[in-house]
Formats: C-alpha cells, structure tokens, sequence
C-alpha cells in the first residue's frame, strides 16, 4: 500500500503543479525553480548536518568526513562508467515521445530532477522496508505528503514531466517492498545512518542543479548510497 499511496501523491503533485503553473509567467516560473531549489538544498543541509555533527563535552564536533569522500568518489566513478545518469535520460527521452511531448524541452530536465528527489533518502528505502515486512506504511504514507508538495512545486516551474517521476518511485519502492524481508536484516541502525547521510548529500546535489541550472550528474553518484549502506559491515567506525 506504501507504494503505491506514494505513487499516487505524486501523480497528484503533478497534476496540481500542471494546473496552478499555467498561471505563471516564464519569470514566475524560474523564480520558483529557484526557490524550490533553495529549499531542498536547506533540507539536504539538515540531513547532512544531523548525520556528521554530535555533541561531545557540550561543544559541537563533526565527523563522517572521510566516508562522505570515499563513498561520492568511488560511488561516482561507478556511476560514471555505467552511465546511470544516460540511463535516466533515454528513458525520459522515451517517455517523452510515448506521452506526446516531444516539444517540451524541459521534459527529461523535469522527469530526472523530480525522480532523484523523491528517491535518494531513507525514507523511501527503510519505509518500503516496514511496508513489506510488518504492513506499516505510516512512513511512506508521511513522505506521500511531502513528496505531493515537492511535485506540485517542481511540475509548476519545470514541467509536467516531474509527474511522471510516479513511474521510478513505483518502481523502486515496489521492488524493495516485495524484497524486504531479505533486505531487512542487512539494514543496521549504523547501515541506515550512513545511507540517510550520503542520501542527504546527493539531494544537496539535485538543489544546486536546480539553483544553478543543472550542473552535476547526480544519477552518476547514486552507487554512492549502497555503498555507504556497505560501510556499515567495516571493521572500523567512520
């Protein structure tokens, strides 16, 4: 039920964002593109912070750097040569042209940038997790919510195609449903901690691209979340 609850605050986003951005001008548009992008990059930011900073004697020290280095540098050059983010981006182009939007130039824009942020973070995967092994979906039905928002917002200055962002959710949070009960197990307190950190560092990603008009392949560095959800089974603490 997670799923697809999720699947269908998304298409609903959509559908909001479609109608409310006919009444924005071109500069509307960009101007909330811009702010949209503001905001997750504040959200990354306290995802981030939560999972490297700590209190020790009363004063604030920081830590985690160095799996934060490994896991973006290795998990991108992963990526990289699989050519995740080309993979994105035929499908999108193929959506595109099997839906009727062939002139819209934003579409793929709008459909990988949309996907990645209702994706990447530990909701999505420990939410699925609970779903499939005890029922509860109150935490995918939590995310439905924000993710409704986030693709109204998202469809409103990019475009439609962050509706059919419904498709990659379904997908991916489906599929961990359906497995978790072999996934479960391996999802440690520490596992979970790790993934919510580098998951928090590539949302910061995606709102720079939205910010400052795409500039990092973010789909290239997603090998980044599993293997910091890896990390968790070293011998030593990050």
């Amino acid at each position: 039920m997670g799923s697809l609850i999720n699947t269908i605050s998304i298409i609903a986003g959509g559908l909001i964002g479609m109608v409310v951005g006919r009444a924005f001008s071109e500069d509307q548009q960009e101007a909330l593109t811009k702010a949209c992008g503001i905001s997750v990059l504040f959200i990354a930011i306290a995802g981030a912070m939560e999972g490297m900073l700590r209190v020790e004697g009363g004063q604030i020290a920081s830590g985690k750097s160095m799996l934060v280095v490994l896991c973006l540098a290795i998990g991108t050059l992963i990526g990289e040569l699989i050519g995740i983010e080309k993979g994105f981006v035929t499908f999108g182009e193929w959506l595109k042209i099997r839906t009727g939007n062939s002139g819209d130039a934003q579409f793929v824009n709008a459909f990988v940038t949309a996907s990645l942020t209702v994706c990447i973070g530990a909701m999505a995967i420990v939410g699925s997790i609970q779903d499939g092994v005890t029922g509860d979906y109150s935490t995918l039905a939590v995310k439905s919510v924000l993710d409704l928002i986030i693709v109204a917002v998202m469809t409103s200055s990019l475009g439609k195609g962050a509706a059919f962002s419904a498709i990659p959710i379904l997908l991916f949070e489906g599929s961990i449903t359906l497995l978790a009960k072999l996934i479960a197990p391996l999802m440690t307190e520490a596992a979970i901690a790790y993934l919510s950190l580098i998951g928090s560092v590539l949302i910061f990603c995606v709102g720079l691209n939205l910010v400052f008009d795409r500039k990092l392949r973010v789909a290239n560095m997603l090998p980044a979340v599993f293997l910091a959800a890896a990390a968790a089974y070293l011998p030593w603490q990050f």
